[in-house]
């Protein structure tokens, strides 16, 4: 889980530094410039000054006209990387961890408002429990008696059934769309083809419209004004990429998952008052 958490920041380091060459270049080649354009302004004053004995500087201005230490490594700096890294037609992969971290981002509101409704509606596991292991006509005389006196407050509305099943519906489709777009972002194969679609439509990666699409099975990058598209599945056809799992498996991971063994299903603590 500790792994997981760390996904978005390393996702935004990521694009951060694959999505800068361009800008680092012409910021630093601006900066060396600007500091020759100064430079040819004083030689050009200097020469009209010395020979006609009209003016004189203060002596100091050639400093102005210097290029620093810091300006000339950081203009070889970004030199070097945008020879090595700048992709003219986008950088795919970072366009797919973009997307990837934005659907985590909203899984993640997702998830509070489940855990939040889940809170709110899991007194109906001290009820089940109760009901369940009442074994003698006393036991089960007590745990009516507990849920007459405790009605209104175990009750559950439509609305909070409708707030549940939505964010469990949400989750699922962020996680999903999240990890389609990594595992075709951690595929080279994948994106050298989704780059060589935007290259073929003479655009960017970051001009495209990516989507998971659940039915068709594939990750689709597509350009605005043409009806051109590339997809890549994630169905074992494309590149090696088998994404789908049975739901035996997803229940399996999740019963190994920190959120579940930390929840007051796994552990019950509920029961003993003992849920944080």
């Amino acid at each position: 889980m500790k792994n997981k958490l760390k996904i978005l920041p390393l996702l935004a380091l990521c694009s951060v530094a694959q999505s800068n060459e361009l800008d680092n270049l012409i910021n630093t080649s601006t900066d060396i410039v600007n500091q020759i354009n100064t430079g040819v302004l004083l030689v050009g004053a200097a020469s009209e000054y010395a020979y006609t004995g009209s003016g004189l500087s203060d002596g100091t201005l050639s400093s102005t006209a210097h290029i620093s230490t810091e300006q000339l490594d950081a203009y070889n700096n970004a030199l070097a990387g945008f020879a090595v890294n700048y992709q003219a037609y986008g950088d795919v992969q970072t366009v797919l961890e973009n997307q990837a971290t934005a659907e985590l981002e909203m899984m993640d509101q997702a998830i509070g408002v489940f855990t939040e409704v889940v809170v709110d509606m899991i007194s109906v596991q001290e009820v089940a429990v109760k009901v369940t292991e009442a074994e003698s006509p006393q036991e089960e005389a007590e745990a009516q008696e507990f849920v007459a006196q405790n009605q209104e407050m175990l009750t559950i509305s439509a609305d909070t059934v409708d707030t549940y099943n939505q964010s469990v519906d949400d989750i699922e489709t962020h996680a999903n769309n999240a990890s389609a777009f990594l595992a075709v972002a951690g595929n080279k194969e994948a994106v050298a083809f989704l780059e060589q679609g935007a290259e073929n439509n003479n655009t960017t990666a970051e001009a495209a419209s990516v989507s998971y699409s659940a039915g068709n099975q594939w990750v689709k990058m597509a350009w605005d004004n043409t009806n051109n598209a590339s997809a890549v599945y994630l169905n074992g056809q494309s590149y090696g990429l088998d994404m789908y799992v049975s739901e035996a498996d997803v229940l399996l991971a999740g019963s190994e998952s920190e959120f579940y063994l930390s929840s007051p299903l796994a552990n019950n603590c509920y029961m003993y008052g003992e849920c944080e």
